[in-house]
């Protein structure tokens, strides 16, 4: 599975994230949320063989993104940018977590209009890892609205 690939090979290189779940479970997740069109992908195809390789994927559920991987050979082509804007278009907002390590995500997110509502220690999240909470909202009363709404739900460890 293509998606797989790159996000076992972001894992890898990422020496910050530990890795928590075994390559069998992925598998079993990634492919439910194929089946379950929760997974976008971006195919770059080929000129000469025409074969159409996978380069950057989004999962999401409504409003909410899950994960968005894109192919070390494929980062800053705008593929991730790609999915996030037509992710945008049908949706009146967005929320993330994203790792308070992860810097480069971070700052694609801060580039592409999120902004951070909130942080946690970690204790909500598989990897044990502090996190924060980006939102990106079409209208600017959005992101106040959706602060307010974050602010009611539980979530252990938010500072």
């Amino acid at each position: 599975m293509a998606i797989a690939r790159i996000l076992w090979a972001f894992q890898k290189e990422a020496d910050w994230l530990p890795r928590v779940r075994r390559p069998w479970t992925e598998l079993r997740v990634l492919a439910w949320a194929v089946l379950h069109d929760r997974v976008r992908v971006v195919r770059r195809v080929d000129a000469v063989s025409a074969d159409a390789k996978v380069e950057a994927f989004i999962m999401r559920r409504g409003d909410t993104v899950h994960a968005l991987y894109t192919a070390a050979s494929a980062r800053r082509a705008g593929f991730g940018r790609m999915l996030v804007n037509e992710a945008k278009t049908e949706v009146e907002n967005l929320r993330l977590w994203v790792a308070q390590d992860n810097a480069e995500a971070r700052r694609f997110y801060a580039a592409m209009g999120f902004r951070e509502v909130a942080r946690s220690d970690g204790r909500g999240n598989d990897e044990g890892l502090p996190d924060i909470l980006l939102i990106w909202s079409r209208a600017p009363s959005g992101i106040a609205r959706m602060e307010s709404q974050e602010r009611s739900i539980e979530r252990a460890g938010y500072e």
